[in-house]
């Protein structure tokens, strides 16, 4: 066990038996009152955002957790198969960790996977992905010039929309947390 005062952002902590990371961690001294820590924490798992005020001596349960790069293999049903790019370990971790943006994760990417022994607990995709377009309809001359768009479909099978100028076999970068379209790549 810890005490509260060796808490920082970022930090993970088993909170009422559940997991929960540290987004804001503040030490406030008011006035003739007491000091305590006030914190703004996250569930792990359902997202939900918790406050509480920790007493500067109270015993805190901070987990150890591993975060590491790892290359994704396949998907295998409901898990994905990551390997650690240093001991070439497999491992299983579930899609939901990944959110929406698992749509957009191609074969030999690189993701981030935290793990609290031996169990995932967060999965972390890149920001962005280089992505083919395997069906569009054919631009025509002159759509460079409106804002307009058109639906497109990349290679892992999502949709997204683009500007009227991609064409069939352009490659495109997409915001993954957002799917939003950000610019076709230069080859």
């Amino acid at each position: 066990m810890a005490k509260a005062s060796e808490i920082k952002n970022g930090s993970i902590l088993r909170f009422n038996g559940e997991l929960i990371q540290v987004e804001e961690f503040i030490h406030r001294t008011p006035g003739n009152l007491r000091a305590f820590y006030q914190a703004r924490m996250r569930n792990i798992k359902s997202g939900k955002l918790v406050e509480y005020r920790f007493r500067t001596d109270e015993d805190v349960d901070i987990a150890r957790v591993e975060t590491n790069n790892y290359q994704y293999l396949y998907d295998d049903g409901d898990d994905l198969v990551v390997m650690d790019l240093n001991t070439y370990d497999q491992f299983n971790v579930p899609k939901s960790l990944f959110g929406s943006a698992i749509k957009f994760l191609k074969e030999g990417v690189n993701v981030i996977v935290a793990f609290e022994s031996d169990m995932p607990i967060m999965g972390q995709m890149p920001n962005s992905a280089e992505l083919e377009i395997t069906y569009t309809e054919p631009a025509v001359k002159g759509d460079t010039s409106t804002g307009a768009m058109k639906k497109a479909t990349v290679e892992t099978g999502a949709e997204i929309n683009v500007p009227l100028f991609i064409n069939l076999g352009d490659v495109v970068k997409v915001d993954t947390a957002t799917g939003n379209y950000v610019e076709r790549v230069k080859k």
